[in-house]
């Protein structure tokens, strides 16, 4: 079965990459897992409140991600896999990808305007050693076109 995996945020084009991702997945027999991620904070609190920071990051992350299971639900009627995890998202998604060997492509969205976005730069340089093939789904295509692509 084909995993395809796509990091959920708040941004459009994750949007496209999640549904470039479950279009495929439906023609494909496969499924999606989705990740979610929580940044590292760049100051450091008094414990207590630190772990509050933390705590409410998380909670959002796992907001998003269930709010795009959802979608993704009654778009294909296949509940994804969720994880949500702390940390830098360079490593965390190399870490995701060394421990999911199922995982058959990692589909990214690049920003509609501008430079493609950290990730997809990222991935895109060292994309000749990633596990699984790269999707760069274009952040300004429209719903019929993806529909169309996958």
């Amino acid at each position: 079965m084909r995993v395809y995996l796509v990091i959920v945020d708040e941004t459009q084009e994750a949007h496209v990459a999640l549904r470039f991702a479950s279009r495929r997945a439906a023609k494909t027999g496969g499924v999606v897992h989705l990740l979610a991620l929580v940044p590292k904070q760049q100051f450091s609190a008094f414990g207590a409140i630190q772990e509050t920071i933390e705590e409410e990051a998380r909670e959002r992350a796992e907001m998003l991600a269930t709010g795009a299971a959802g979608e993704l639900m009654v778009e294909s009627g296949k509940m994804p896999q969720i994880s949500v995890r702390m940390g830098d998202s360079k490593a965390v998604i190399s870490e995701y990808l060394g421990e999911h060997p199922e995982v058959a492509a990692l589909v990214l969205g690049a920003a509609a305007e501008g430079g493609p976005g950290p990730l997809v730069t990222h991935f895109t340089a060292s994309a000749g050693s990633l596990p699984c093939p790269l999707f760069i789904v274009p952040g300004s295509m429209s719903e019929e076109e993806i529909d169309r692509l996958s």
